[in-house]
């Protein structure tokens, strides 16, 4: 597909620090694309070059053929073409929401302006607040009023920064939800930046997952969950369970198992990292020799159960102590101190250098 956003070998630096190094990254026609990292890695920095709001250092950016910036040359923001939605919406305190959302059709008469600023107020359920202001609105309200806007001038990119922060995890959800069928409906390619995998995953076709300045990698979200390419960003997304170890004939020895080590050479440091839901623990049957761990406590999460788990040391042959966890699905709450036999989804296991 042709790209109709392009970051060509983007850097940035901040004090002599680089908080963007080399950074490449294309979005096509109707994609959303997600940068995901945490805090300080560069995503908003990145983002705020896509949208001119930040000088371009070294690189390029592209909008379809067209340059809009490299080293001397910088369009300026309302020029190219761009819907943004910030964290904190931005909205304008002193202008009602209609006239919020009419702010950028300038190039419209007045009566238009209304009449398109009513329209896509109606088409994220926010037209019965049209003479209200911001003030006036939930979160959630601003929001859509703030993707409305954005939508307004029919861009053929939409930018959104961290655009879910300030929302409670139940209007998160049903907010995400609308708005991803509204960025589908018009057509346009999203870049959006999040620190949160699971908004990432439900909102992305495709993840760029940075660190330290960089995209350590990308993919689509069933890739990056389930072939992660390190450590990092399989623990990205969720939390995991990592034991380390040496390969001993091809293999990696847990307290669950023996992981195997894949092409890593015999004798070097491994991270063996499980996913608590790659853990299945039964009840322990009598005469049984396996892997087994005990009960610490168990919680239950709703529409699972997290299950603390102990291997003392000297228990499996090893002289080590470990504490890992184990989600169940439904409700699975044994009491502390039972033992149970533990088990490995080998779809949840990825072997590492450590």
């Amino acid at each position: 597909m042709t790209s109709v956003l392009r970051l060509q070998g983007v850097s940035h630096q901040f004090d002599n620090i680089r908080v963007v190094d080399d950074l490449t990254l294309d979005i096509a026609q109707g994609e959303v694309v997600c940068l995901l990292g945490p805090s300080g890695c560069g995503k908003t920095t990145a983002l705020r070059i896509a949208a001119g709001l930040e000088p371009l250092q070294t690189g390029r950016v592209l909008m379809g053929e067209t340059e809009v910036a490299a080293p001397g040359r910088q369009v300026p923001p309302e020029q190219r073409g761009i819907g943004l939605v910030f964290q904190d919406y931005a909205l304008f305190p002193h202008l009602s929401v209609a006239d919020n959302v009419a702010f950028g059709l300038s190039d419209l008469a007045k009566p238009l302006r209304r009449e398109k600023a009513l329209t896509e107020l109606r088409r994220v359920g926010m037209d019965s607040a049209a003479n209200k202001f911001p003030h006036e609105l939930s979160g959630g309200q601003q929001q859509r009023v703030a993707l409305a806007r954005a939508l307004a001038p029919n861009p053929r990119i939409i930018l959104l920064d961290e655009p879910y922060s300030g929302l409670d995890s139940a209007l998160r959800a049903q907010v995400r939800d609308d708005v991803l069928h509204l960025l589908k409906e018009s057509g346009a390619a999203t870049l959006m930046v999040t620190h949160d995998p699971e908004e990432a995953m439900f909102m992305a076709d495709r993840i760029a997952v940075m660190r330290d300045g960089r995209i350590e990698q990308e993919g689509s979200p069933h890739d990056l969950y389930c072939y992660p390419n390190s450590a990092f960003v399989a623990g990205f997304f969720g939390e995991v369970n990592a034991f380390t170890g040496p390969v001993r004939d091809g293999h990696v020895e847990t307290p669950v198992g023996l992981a195997a080590a894949g092409d890593l050479p015999e004798g070097a440091q491994a991270t063996v990292i499980i996913r608590p839901e790659g853990l299945r623990v039964t009840t322990q049957k009598s005469g049984e020799n396996l892997y087994t761990a005990r009960v610490m406590q168990a919680r239950l999460l709703g529409r699972s159960s997290l299950i603390h788990l102990h291997v003392q040391s000297g228990e499996n042959g090893s002289t080590k102590e470990w504490h890992f966890h184990s989600r169940m699905p439904g409700i699975f709450l044994p009491d502390a101190g039972t033992r149970l036999h533990v088990e490995f989804d080998l779809g949840q296991i990825f072997v590492f250098p450590a």
